[in-house]
């Protein structure tokens, strides 16, 4: 199943994507809850009404997904975790040493970007950078949860560009500068449930594209810290909640680390995929 949020007549609304259309649950099943955060803590029993709503719906209750203005998948998530070379080959493109723990940071929900829209350069830099990654979506309370158990702790995935200002993530020792100006986080453009994605989305290849050139080429198989393994090791220390959402790492091939260095720059279209998971496609435009 596929879960989107998108601009409803009165604000955010969700709904199940079939192909080129959208169910809209606010007319389908006005009865459930309107905010994706609120179906995900209704848990596996919530999902499986949304599922029959999907596969029941009459025409009145759907429409096109061309007509439709998306919003990120979970507009203000409670946790935006953030995990840093996550991937061997992208540690060693940066000079570091593979993690022997997972590289821990936030995001703030002002950084959010939807599938469609600009990604915004900002006026104090020019070295903004490109991050295809798999986003997990947690939709159980979740502490102390055995990494054998983690899995049942994941409502979906989906997919983020972590775009990064390079030169502020290096202002200080810690990154959370580089990685939250408003603006420059592309997240969706769906979330696609568990049930649909290998076991710990195993196996699946992770690109990004910049105007049409492979940039970044892998697959997840390459994490250094799997998605069961991060789930263990979040939960060790902090309670996740439905509606957070872990970003998992991204590969070797950013733009900073070549010769010369590629950063973003208007007018540029990046595209991130992974498989199964749909295309992000967002464009780059200067801050007013």
């Amino acid at each position: 199943m596929r879960l989107i949020t998108f601009q409803g007549q009165s604000g955010p609304a969700v709904g199940v994507r079939l192909g080129n259309q959208v169910v809209d649950l606010s007319k389908a099943a006005p009865e459930l809850p309107s905010d994706m955060i609120g179906i995900l803590e209704g848990g596996d029993s919530m999902l499986a009404k949304i599922k029959a709503c999907g596969d029941s719906a009459g025409d009145d209750s759907k429409v096109d997904m061309s007509s439709v203005k998306l919003m990120p998948p979970i507009p203000r998530p409670g946790k935006i975790i953030c995990i840093g070379r996550n991937y061997a080959a992208h540690a060693a493109e940066g000079g570091a040493a593979t993690p022997t723990y997972p590289e821990i940071f936030y995001r703030g929900p002002n950084t959010l970007v939807a599938q469609g829209e600009p990604i915004v350069r900002p006026k104090c830099s020019d070295s903004l950078d490109f991050e295809a990654e798999l986003v997990v979506v947690i939709g159980k309370k979740a502490k102390h949860i055995a990494e054998a158990d983690a899995g049942s702790m994941i409502a979906g995935y989906s997919l983020f560009n972590e775009g990064t200002l390079r030169d502020y993530q290096r202002k200080s020792s810690q990154w959370t500068i580089g990685k939250n100006f408003d603006n420059t986080g592309p997240f969706g453009p769906e979330i696609v449930t568990s049930d649909e994605v290998p076991e710990g989305a195993k196996g699946l290849r992770i690109q990004s594209r910049l105007n049409g050139q492979i940039m970044q080429d892998a697959n997840t198989d390459d994490l250094v810290f799997t998605i069961h393994n991060l789930i263990y090791r979040l939960t060790e220390c902090m309670t996740l909640e439905p509606g957070d959402i872990i970003i998992s790492g991204t590969p070797a091939g950013v733009g900073y680390a070549r010769t010369p260095p590629v950063f973003m720059k208007p007018g540029d279209v990046i595209e991130v995929e992974v498989d199964g998971l749909g295309i992000l496609t967002n464009t780059i435009e200067d801050e007013k």
